[in-house]
């Protein structure tokens, strides 16, 4: 993380949330905040931090002039800014190899090596739709930089998410309460998305990262179905648990966050999954992208490039790498096949066909945005229907995993992720809401020291989306 999880949560977070809850005036509120989110990112990126800090000058700037005579220019100017500088940092060392393959030796062009910025994708997409919402006469200008600063620099969520939107905040910025019930949800939100990344996600990354890491021959149809399913695994709960933490920290902070994640995995089609998952990401691509080139308006064949536009843009959003793009086309095909008639296939006691047609194809799209090369993802892809190696020491490799312990946690992670639990919370809640809440804070308490346990005990603890 850009601070160690324990400076985190023992001192960084406690003292900015007692000193925002202890200070009444906004615009104080509102200055200690942008302090506390430089210094985070200042802790891990303190080189990238003027990065950050430049963009958001040149962005609070070209919300002025788009504001103005010659309005279009500058939104033009803006859009090339922000694209240029996730080019540069992003991009362009993977653009000159590709490059240098295509020149045969020829000449060897120097390939930049430049350390990919924290967030980098989050915050210029910010920035980005805050200057377009303000072209678009949806929302003023911001007269006070430090404000802009605070919405896109907010350290909640400013390295992974989820995309905040300029018009969903922007109220938030001048008005926001902040009372006991605000910051209970938000400690329980907190605590859950921690949860989820520390004492699921985890244990699921330890098992995906050594099948991963085996020789491409090496993989069999166990380790393979072993290796994807837990990443599947791990990615939804890495990724929806840094979304828990970002909402309940901003609830804590009298903050309301557009939700990120709405269970995926229990979808019926791949065009459900996608308003399911990552969904500030797809409602940016939706607002800003997809609509502008004219969505489903304008006939069947520019709707389906319209779609074709969003996936492949969604894929090199992701990483720069042929199995990122991958990734996105992948999924772009199912979206498209989607539109034809009839498809999915399941009808009435048919339908669990639709569940079981969703997660494979979310499985074997989740192996292109987790191998390390497109060789890797297609002898992975192999294994998964049998086609990969029958030695018995990758199957019993791959066996050993299945300890007592990784299955209680895949249990219980496949049973999160249906949405059991919630409805069960919310049912219970409703006819003994008191009981509830204790059952809640005992519980949210004892989520909390396994936590710190857990850390103590290992220094494992990558966030996925802090690479994006």
């Amino acid at each position: 993380m850009v601070f160690s999880s324990y400076l985190f949560l023992c001192i960084f977070l406690p003292v900015v949330f007692v000193l925002h809850t202890l200070i009444k005036d906004m615009r104080i509120r509102n200055a200690l905040l942008v302090v506390a989110s430089v210094l985070f990112y200042a802790c891990g990126e303190p080189i990238y931090c003027v990065l950050l800090l430049f963009s958001v000058v040149l962005n609070f700037l070209f919300g002025r002039m788009v504001n103005g005579p010659g309005k279009k220019f500058f939104l033009v100017i803006a859009i090339i800014f922000n694209i240029s500088m996730l080019f540069v940092f992003k991009y362009a060392g993977f653009a000159m190899t590709e490059l240098n393959k295509l020149l045969f030796g020829w000449v060897e062009l120097p390939v930049p090596k430049i350390p990919l910025p924290i967030g980098i994708s989050f915050y210029t997409f910010q920035a980005m739709s805050y200057v377009i919402d303000v072209y678009r006469g949806e929302t003023a200008p911001q007269k006070n930089f430090l404000r802009l600063l605070l919405y896109i620099s907010f350290f909640p969520q400013l390295i992974a998410g989820p995309i905040v939107k300029y018009h969903d905040i922007e109220k938030q910025l001048d008005n926001r309460v902040l009372d006991s019930e605000g910051i209970k949800a938000g400690i329980l939100r907190f605590t859950a998305g921690l949860g989820k990344k520390i004492l699921i996600a985890n244990v699921m990354a330890k098992v995906a990262d050594a099948l991963y890491g085996l020789d491409v021959s090496n993989i069999g149809f166990v380790s393979a179905w072993m290796a994807s399913i837990s990443y599947c695994i791990q990615i939804y709960f890495d990724f929806s648990g840094y979304s828990d933490m970002a909402l309940g920290l901003g609830k804590m902070f009298g903050f309301t966050f557009p939700e990120n994640f709405n269970y995926p995995y229990i979808a019926g089609s791949v065009r459900e999954f996608w308003r399911r998952w990552h969904i500030s990401l797809s409602s940016w691509f939706r607002d800003y992208l997809y609509i502008p080139l004219g969505g489903n308006r304008k006939g069947e064949v520019r709707t389906i490039l319209n779609n074709y536009a969003v996936f492949f843009t969604t894929g090199i959003w992701h990483g720069a790498a042929w199995t990122f793009l991958g990734f996105g086309i992948w999924h772009g095909n199912f979206m498209m096949l989607e539109r034809i008639k009839g498809f999915p296939l399941g009808k009435g006691k048919l339908k669990p066909l639709d569940h079981i047609y969703v997660l494979l194809v979310a499985n074997i799209g989740f192996i292109f945005m987790r191998a390390d090369t497109l060789k890797q993802a297609f002898y992975m892809i192999k294994g998964l229907f049998g086609f990969g190696t029958r030695d018995f020491t990758t199957f019993a490799t791959a066996v050993s995993f299945l300890t007592p312990y990784y299955i209680f946690i895949f249990v219980i992670a496949v049973i999160a992720s249906t949405g059991i639990i919630h409805k069960l919370y919310l049912k219970v809640a409703g006819k003994l809401p008191g009981t509830v809440d204790i059952a809640s804070m005992f519980g949210s308490v004892a989520v909390l020291l396994l936590c710190y346990m857990q850390l103590a005990a290992d220094s494992y603890n990558p966030f996925i989306y802090f690479k994006f």
